[in-house]
């Protein structure tokens, strides 16, 4: 299968997690991937392992943004299809803890909004010009289920993720005439280094993460696999879509 033959293809976040496997994915169905992270070490190791280009972006600075997007169109001069996937949570560094508005410092909303909404809106902002010139494009956001139900105590990462998915709807409707597509997909506990760190703080504060009906957290290819999905002209007809892929947590 080769849905992907001849499209240019820029993950954000791709050096790891999903990110990765959403990279791998997109490489074995024939795209030319360019993968975007912060490390630029893991970046260049996904790019070498699919035969893809690395690029290192800091996300929250447009400039770095504005560079990574028009590398990533270079030398086909066009950009298929954004996955703007990159994120932060809360023990990454030990620089970010789960807490709620009152126990939440500024600069940690700062640094999670600059990172999960302002860079999803800053590849938004520097692809879309490029994807309406050539005609068309697909762009997925990656959010999270806490924009959809919160978990108490997670309210900047929450904020940041439901300003994903009111950025998505909005997009979608206005570029739909220049045949942009423009879709969320908000994935539940996924099996990533990042997640690791937030169940290890919520059992100490003896919680527990979104009660999941399939009883187990994704892998990061189940997440992949659906960014592909809605990536390919098999939604071809699909714009301005939140979709949980949670194993049934927000069915509850």
């Amino acid at each position: 299968m080769s849905r992907f033959q001849g499209k240019v293809v820029l993950v954000t976040g791709g050096g790891s997690g999903q990110g990765a496997e959403t990279c791998r994915l997109f490489a074995a169905e024939g795209a030319d991937v360019a993968v975007a992270d912060w490390n630029g070490d893991a970046a260049r190791a996904v790019a070498d392992e699919i035969g893809g280009r690395a690029i290192v972006v800091d996300v929250s600075r447009e400039a770095e943004v504005k560079q990574m997007v028009e590398s990533a169109a270079q030398p086909a001069g066009r950009l298929d299809i954004l996955v703007n996937n990159a994120g932060v949570g809360y023990s990454e560094s030990g620089r970010f803890k789960m807490a709620g508005v009152v126990d939440t410092p500024e600069d940690a909303w700062d640094a999670i909004l600059a990172i999960n909404l302002k860079g999803v809106a800053m590849g938004c902002k520097h692809a879309l010009p490029i994807m309406a010139a050539q005609g068309g494009g697909a762009i997925v956001n990656i959010a999270s289920i806490n924009a959809l139900v919160a978990m108490p105590g997670a309210d900047a990462y929450t904020a940041s993720k439901g300003g994903i998915v009111a950025l998505t709807r909005v997009l979608a409707r206005d570029w739909a005439p220049k045949g942009i597509r423009v879709n969320c997909i908000c994935p539940g506990g996924v099996d990533t280094p990042m997640i690791a760190g937030v169940v290890e703080q919520l059992a100490s504060e003896n919680r527990e993460l979104h009660p999941i009906p399939l009883g187990r957290i994704a892998q990061p290819a189940e997440i992949a696999r659906m960014t592909l999905a809605l990536a390919s002209e098999d939604a071809s007809y699909v714009t301005g879509v939140i979709l949980p892929v949670d194993g049934g947590a927000t069915a509850q």
